[in-house]
């Protein structure tokens, strides 16, 4: 019988073979997105995150949130075990300038806690929470992702 953890997992990854399969289908048929390439990066890094992210057990609970009354986004929320997870990704193609994780500075670090504040004004139970980091790097010689995950990456204020 599997256990939450191994079907989780197993869910995951049908997901993100679907996923997969659908973006194949989509550079197939569809027209070439023309957004900036920074942005199409890192829509493939948070999405590559997002993945990685299930396989490790989290569950995840919205993407891209924004708050009416604060600016900016938290990229994921997502539950790892009972303790609540408001998750940053950052995505690279160089390690050249600085690390990916060194862009969440502190300013970064004040508007995602408003988001947060936000999101937490919604949920019905007081509940543990932290702040995540996720870095994906695209390097040009391998065709899949290096991703480190940051567990409690700054403290909350």
């Amino acid at each position: 019988m599997f256990s939450g953890l191994m079907l989780s997992r197993f869910s995951a990854r049908i997901t993100e073979a679907a996923v997969g399969a659908l973006d194949w289908v989509a550079e197939r048929t569809l027209p070439p997105d023309d957004g900036p390439m920074h942005q199409r990066t890192g829509r493939r890094g948070e999405e590559a995150a997002y993945f990685y992210l299930r396989r490790l057990g989290y569950v995840m609970v919205a993407r891209n949130f924004r708050a009416a009354r604060r600016r900016g986004e938290i990229d994921l929320i997502a539950w790892d075990n009972d303790v609540l997870c408001f998750i940053e990704v950052k995505t690279r193609t160089t390690r050249d300038v600085k690390p990916a994780e060194a862009a969440v500075d502190y300013d970064k670090q004040r508007g995602l806690a408003g988001v947060a504040d936000e999101y937490l004004r919604h949920v019905a139970t007081p509940c543990g929470w932290r702040f995540d980091v996720v870095t994906v790097y695209y390097e040009q010689r391998s065709s899949q992702p290096l991703i480190e995950l940051f567990r409690n990456a700054f403290p909350v204020a």
